[in-house]
């Protein structure tokens, strides 16, 4: 008879209310990866790396991926693996004061989530018009007039556009459904099923692509190095936000799915696969782009540096149909790229919108079915509302920059800050680590974290400091402090409010295993346990043989 896909608790302790978990380590890492590859890692990535020194940029990415990339990505596993809880209640058991920070990464994926699903809107829409050409001989025209019917910038329209609302809708529709499944019947399914089928659709996108005309052209200037940029703090600064906000980290993602899998499992060793996996899909993508963008320079008789829009919006509705629109099958190829939007945009969707739902479901006691509903009913209004307007474009961009520049970063501080600061769980946690894992960290791990905080806050501060003087995208005043100022504060306060709100369980004892014994811990008053590191336990129930 198979297995029930529930966590046994500890012998001795209250059940943990029946917390579902992955139904093994492969669903997690791909559910994981599925997380860490988005839409960022086909339009941000390329990009950055371009305008960065091209091949020279792979230096300081790969050192950002080892320095700070898997040490965060380990501690938000660890957290979320060793206190058994969604962002929220793993917060709380790292300190009790901390449960703000959980919250705060919460209240992030609220506002990411909003905007996202018109992003995988536009790229449903746009899998449909390609296998039309719909989008004619002048996609920038299509995209801002004909689809998203574009209003004034820095202004608010209550004009609902059809074709974005509908769209919309059934993407709402269909991240509720998954959602009201569960984990494993519903998270777990979609990233099974979708990730190999990105995979596999992707890399016939990049084969195809390499043997366009002029394809070479966009290789080399993609990785053409120029070393010169290793000296430029702000190149550093670049590869060190893009592997950041590529890997998903600092949205509580991570501490929820790792708070899924089975008390014995190894916790290192799938992190650093998901890390390089998303790292490699980055670099696909990155050839199957500027391979396409070579061949739109050699149709147009131009360099690939005379190009404009290689990276965001423009890349994925402007600049990528109009080369499908003159390449020989164009129409499967303009399918293919969409619906590989599509797929990476859910799986990254769902994800944050799990954080939500996990965070609810531990705090109020709600099932999986009540919560999708709630959740996603009062999203949904929110982001039809909003990002179906003809204004809709200019407050995603508005709302995307204070909520990625600032809102992650500050939500990685704290979270630092909370578990080796004020916390002190840093040894704990290294233990915890090289107790479960076959890979162990190691005591420079916490350090090597501390250290990173320092580079993060420098980020954040010259952020906020840019945005303050000299304002974003030519907005108004009056918008930028609504909408952009506006978003951080909602975060504050929902960081602010929802501790003060009960829980619907005793969430003090999470019964930790190993246990501070097992690791050769003192306990939380100084009274030192064990003085000898024994073994873990080699049962789901938490009980040494």
């Amino acid at each position: 008879m198979a297995e029930p896909n529930v966590e046994a608790a500890p012998a001795g302790s209250a059940p943990p209310q029946g917390r579902e978990h992955w139904s093994g380590q492969t669903a997690f890492i791909l559910a994981a990866i599925g997380s860490a590859v988005g839409l960022g890692n086909i339009w941000r990535f390329p990009g950055q790396a371009y305008e960065n020194g091209g091949g020279a940029f792979m230096i300081p990415y790969l050192l950002a991926l080892l320095t700070a990339g898997i040490p965060i990505l380990f501690l938000e596993n660890a957290i979320g693996h060793r206190f058994r809880g969604s962002a929220p209640l793993a917060m709380r058991r790292v300190h009790r004061s901390a449960e703000g920070v959980g919250w705060f990464h919460v209240a992030i994926c609220f506002v990411i989530g909003l905007y996202y699903t018109a992003i995988i809107a536009w790229s449903l829409s746009y899998f449909w018009f390609s296998f039309r050409l719909d989008y004619g001989d002048d996609p920038a025209q299509f995209f801002a007039s004909q689809y998203l019917q574009l209003g004034e910038p820095g202004t608010l329209s209550a004009h609902i556009v059809p074709g974005v609302a509908l769209p919309l809708v059934l993407v709402w529709a269909l991240t509720i459904a998954i959602l009201a499944l569960g984990i494993h019947k519903g998270v777990e399914r979609l990233n099974v099923v979708g990730i190999p089928l990105l995979v596999v659709t992707f890399g016939i996108l990049a084969v195809r692509a390499l043997f366009l005309p002029g394809a070479t052209d966009g290789i080399e200037a993609l990785f053409t190095p120029d070393y010169s940029v290793l000296t430029d703090p702000d190149v550093w600064i670049a590869a060190y936000g893009q592997v950041f906000f590529s890997l998903s980290l600092a949205y509580g993602v991570m501490i929820t799915y790792a708070s899924y899998r089975r008390r014995r499992s190894n916790v290192t060793g799938p992190a650093l696969v998901v890390a390089f996996g998303n790292s490699s899909f980055s670099l696909l993508a990155g050839l199957a782009v500027f391979a396409t963008l070579g061949y739109l320079a050699h149709v147009q008789g131009v360099g690939v540096s005379d190009l404009q829009g290689i990276d965001g919006v423009n890349l994925s509705f402007v600049t990528f149909p109009a080369v499908i629109a003159q390449m020989p099958g164009g129409q499967l190829f303009g399918a293919m790229f969409f619906a590989s939007l599509v797929l990476a945009g859910l799986t990254s969707l769902i994800s944050v919108m799990q954080t939500i739902s996990a965070a609810f479901q531990d705090k109020f006691g709600w099932n999986s079915r009540t919560t999708a509903v709630a959740v996603g009913c009062v999203s949904a209004a929110l982001s039809i509302v909003g990002f179906s307007s003809s204004t809709g474009l200019f407050l995603l961009d508005t709302v995307d920059q204070w909520s990625n520049q600032l809102g992650i970063v500050a939500g990685a501080i704290a979270m630092i800050a909370a578990a080796l600061w004020f916390g002190r769980r840093g040894h704990e946690l290294e233990r915890h680590l090289a107790a479960v894992s076959t890979i162990r960290p190691g005591r420079y791990w916490p350090a090597l974290v501390n250290v990173v905080t320092l580079l993060l806050i420098y980020m954040f501060v010259s952020k906020a400091v840019s945005l303050a003087k000299d304002g974003y995208g030519g907005y108004p005043t009056c918008y930028i402090i609504t909408f952009g100022w506006g978003t951080i504060a909602f975060i504050a306060l929902v960081a602010v409010v929802m501790p003060w709100l009960r829980w619907h369980k005793d969430v003090e004892h999470p019964h930790l295993w190993p246990s501070r014994a097992q690791l050769g811990l003192p306990d939380r008053i100084g009274v030192k346990a064990t003085e000898r590191y024994r073994p873990v336990p080699r049962n789901d129930d938490g009980e040494t043989p």
